[in-house]
């Protein structure tokens, strides 16, 4: 379990700021560690940007921390999400304002959310641990109520998923069931482990075969495997050291296949899911002569690679940003107010332009620029789209990895953001204004496969007409363009 602090104002390390230019300037650092710049328009929340979720439509939606209100930042004309514009969206049940609970992005383009380990309450979030649950609807601009499994009386910080063939599926923290949704009919149909290890602070891992891996925070050094097709649980190879202590940090899927798990204290470990072995990973560092450890903070997969990555100590500040390739971390500079920031605060999303937002339940809401290079082999291809597209219409785009190879964002049982789904973007030729036209119905949900797949996509009625390109984007990687004309 986490312990969240509201942090309304911040004081800044004189070291690393002077006065208050910060909020004007980008930070610098070596080129190999990217720099971070804050999104030039002031953020609206009341309390603080928390939890933030990658749309279909190429908008991000994010939560005013412990708050049932949503605002989504959309990307200028250019695609620049640092000059991006807030809109207010709808507001979930008044009742309902969670923190650290499952959500996930289905593949109709959809939001749920379920769950919390903290509910409404403003700067005063309490522990409220509530099954409560809500969907939204992009195009309606609405929330509607979801009631929990049967029997669930409490759902807390649960993992989710959704499946490959776009089943959604959520922990029950205090058991050993899992539910799985039929989003028709918003029933849902329970599944026990057969093993005695609760779900509790577990945290869930796609992998290409369509499994889900995790390793047992309170079942150690037990990991497991949810299968698929059959719907049931199999343990897989132990864990080589200790991992976990009543928390784990993210387990990542890396371009390879192999899951690069940080551990909650001083070890990692790398999980190669095809031979179902592990191999020691680097020991977490050691900053101003103490073991940092993860107990709850994300990770996002970079498409160079590398893995953005915040440590701490405990839940005392400050927060550390480190890069990994799985062999070593390496620190870079964080966002100004990871000086006194807990690692529980942030929150990391991959952008479609290779970029990661990142929120810290204030209003300083930055973006981090990674270093130039990208994993080859790991682009979309787009194999068929209509040449001539209509504003308001609906199209089908087909082609391989458009899911991409990892759901990119990991945290753990506290908080899910995939991004493994595609989205398109299309830009006019002759004013390069860029639009992204909202994806749905995605043929497929999982990861890494290179068998043809489709989504529909709808043309926005804002769009410029003329001779375009079209790109489909998945992860922040960007397919080889394709002609198409705007009637």
């Amino acid at each position: 379990m986490t312990t969240p602090r509201i942090l309304m104002t911040f004081v800044f390390c004189s070291s690393l700021l002077v006065g208050t230019a910060w909020a004007q300037q980008t930070l610098s650092s070596h080129p190999d560690m990217g720099s971070w710049t804050r999104v030039t328009a002031p953020a609206p929340f009341l309390v603080g940007a928390s939890h933030a979720q990658l749309m279909t439509d190429g908008t991000v939606m994010i939560q005013d921390y412990c708050s049932s209100d949503w605002w989504s930042l959309t990307p200028d004309i250019h695609g620049s999400y640092i000059n991006g514009t807030w809109t207010e969206k709808a507001s979930l049940p008044p009742t309902y304002g969670p923190v650290f609970y499952a959500s996930e992005v289905l593949a109709d383009g959809k939001l749920i959310v379920n769950g919390g380990e903290y509910n409404t309450g403003g700067p005063n979030c309490q522990p409220q641990l509530t099954n409560n649950g809500a969907i939204y609807d992009p195009v309606a601009n609405t929330w509607t109520p979801v009631a929990p499994p049967d029997g669930w009386l409490n759902i807390g910080d649960a993992a989710s998923v959704v499946l490959s063939d776009g089943t959604y599926m959520i922990a029950n923290p205090f058991s050993t069931e899992v539910a799985l949704l039929n989003e028709n009919t918003m029933t849902w149909t329970t599944v026990s482990r057969i093993y005695a290890e609760l779900n509790l602070e577990d945290g869930w891992t796609l992998l290409p075969s369509g499994d889900v891996f995790t390793v047992d925070v309170f079942g150690e050094p037990h990991a497991e495997l949810f299968h698929r097709a059959t719907r049931s649980w199999s343990y897989t190879a132990n864990t080589p050291q200790p991992l976990t202590g009543g928390e784990i940090g993210p387990q990542v899927l890396r371009f390879d296949g192999t899951v690069f798990v940080i551990g909650f204290m001083k070890y990692t470990a790398i999980y190669d899911a095809k031979t179902a072995t592990w191999s020691d990973g680097p020991d977490l560092p050691y900053v101003n002569g103490q073991q940092l450890d993860d107990s709850d903070s994300p990770a996002t997969l970079l498409k160079n690679g590398n893995i953005l990555s915040v440590l701490g100590i405990g839940v005392y500040t400050p927060a550390y940003f480190f890069l990994s390739d799985g062999k070593t971390f390496t620190q870079i500079p964080g966002p100004p107010n990871s000086v006194n920031d807990e690692q529980e605060q942030f929150n990391t999303l991959m952008l479609p332009t290779g970029q990661v937002l990142v929120t810290d339940w204030s209003n300083d809401v930055e973006i981090y620029t990674p270093s130039s290079g990208e994993i080859q082999g790991i682009k979309p291809v787009i194999t068929s789209v209509p040449t001539t597209l209509v504003p308001g219409e609906t199209y089908t785009i087909t082609g391989k990895r458009f899911n991409g190879f990892s759901q990119t964002n990991f945290y753990g049982d506290d908080s899910q953001n995939a991004t493994n789904y595609p989205l398109v973007r299309i830009t006019n030729n002759a004013t390069k204004h860029v639009f992204y036209a909202r994806t749905h119905n995605h043929s497929y949900m999982g990861v890494a496969s290179q068998a043809p797949v489709s989504t529909k996509f709808d043309v926005p009625t804002s769009i410029e007409t003329g001779p375009s390109t079209a790109v489909a984007v998945a992860n922040g990687f960007s397919s080889q363009p394709v002609a198409v004309n705007i009637q």
